[in-house]
């Protein structure tokens, strides 16, 4: 790292420890959104980091935001804090390169500061990752555009005041390319017009998960995210870099699992012994170790691809299945440490494992990035 970049970890790793493990449980517990967290966040001006200086953030890197998820991710708050703040980091930002002036000095500054969270309206039940067949539509008005529809696991709808959604204005029959005829709109979240209704889940349940039923939404022309009919190409800017910090959200947690267990292991005396003596112990850390420390050398590449300019599908594909899998192999293997213990909430490694199975599940499934990978690095014809 630069010296600009330890002392983003740094910062951010102090922040972090104010937020002990009691929260994090506490918040689960109690479904609630880790709002003084995200407040904490935003004051100390992590929001916005990667946006232009021009529009009023930071103008860094890909490579400082996965810095600033990883160390969040290492300090016990799981997906749940990673999740609570990541449109914040980087989640708006289609919005910031294709609005216009009008709208970014509009938009961006509540963003950075934190005073408006935002959901994003992607997925939906009939699509799946098939993104191109969404089926929500926005039929154009007079001044704008009339809008209904369903969208699946949208986060943070429950406490969102705004939302980034994607909608067809053409049906997908009616277009050249199956990505013809999608549009994004950054608007209010009018719940008037908008239900939302929560989706009870294994995890992570300080960060809500929602279905949203939209019926008769009109979204003035003011709202529309660049030119009509374009916004699946939109969405591609953020696709490589959010496989990047979901991968080392992913390789945070687990480090911090691996940790927890390795000290549990120190500590733990069975028949005389530390168990941490024992190789049948010892191994399965050590490997554990070992496949996050590689898996966060493929998200740095990645990273240093991206802000680069140059081509990192490959990578950053690579690098959330990588991460993934061994940060929740590194969970997994922390509760078996932990034996018994580790089915208790007393030692947190269980909610740590729960959290990030999300990661290997979403935005993109593991068989998908193997077909990609497939297809792209090694000149497979494509499956899918």
């Amino acid at each position: 790292m630069t010296q600009e970049q330890r002392a983003i970890r740094d910062s951010v790793a102090a922040l972090c420890k104010r937020f002990g493990d009691d929260y994090w449980a506490a918040c689960e517990r109690d479904e609630r959104f880790p709002t003084e967290f995200h407040k904490a966040m935003a004051a100390d001006g992590w929001f916005g980091l990667t946006t232009a200086e021009k529009h009023g953030g930071a103008g860094l890197g890909i490579k400082e935001a996965a810095i600033v998820m990883h160390t969040v991710a290492l300090h016990g708050g799981g997906m749940a804090a990673t999740s609570s703040i990541h449109m914040n980091i980087f989640g708006f930002h289609p919005v910031v390169v294709h609005g216009n002036d009008e709208q970014r000095a509009a938009w961006v500054p509540g963003l950075i500061a934190g005073d408006d969270q935002v959901c994003f309206g992607i997925t939906e039940p009939d699509a799946g990752l098939d993104t191109t067949s969404i089926t929500t539509f926005a039929t154009k008005v007079d001044g704008g555009y009339r809008v209904s529809g369903r969208k699946m696991w949208t986060s943070t709808a429950q406490v969102a005041n705004k939302i980034l959604l994607l909608t067809r204005t053409t049906p997908k029959a009616d277009g050249k390319r199956p990505t013809d005829g999608m549009t994004l709109f950054y608007t209010d979240l009018d719940r008037t017009k908008v239900e939302v209704r929560r989706i009870p889940k294994h995890g992570r349940a300080a960060v809500d998960s929602n279905a949203v039923f939209i019926d008769d939404l009109f979204i003035p022309d003011g709202h529309r995210v660049g030119e009509e009919g374009r916004g699946f190409r939109y969405l591609l800017d953020g696709l490589n870099p959010e496989r990047i910090l979901i991968a080392v959200e992913a390789i945070g947690i687990g480090q911090d699992a691996l940790g927890r267990a390795a000290k549990y292991a120190q500590e733990r005396v069975v028949f005389g012994r530390p168990i941490g003596k024992n190789q049948g112990i010892q191994h399965p850390l050590a490997e554990c170790w070992l496949n996050l420390e590689a898996a966060l050398l493929m998200a740095e590449r990645a990273a240093e691809l991206y802000d680069r300019g140059e081509s990192c599908a490959t990578e950053a594909n690579g690098a959330k299945f990588l991460g993934a899998k061994a940060g929740y192999d590194a969970c997994l293997q922390a509760v078996l440490t932990h034996g018994g213990m580790g089915y208790a909430k007393e030692f947190h490694v269980e909610r740590l494992l729960r959290e990030v199975l999300v990661c290997r599940i979403g935005p993109v499934t593991e068989q998908l990035i193997l077909s990609f990978i497939a297809e792209k690095a090694l000149g497979q014809p494509k499956s899918y």
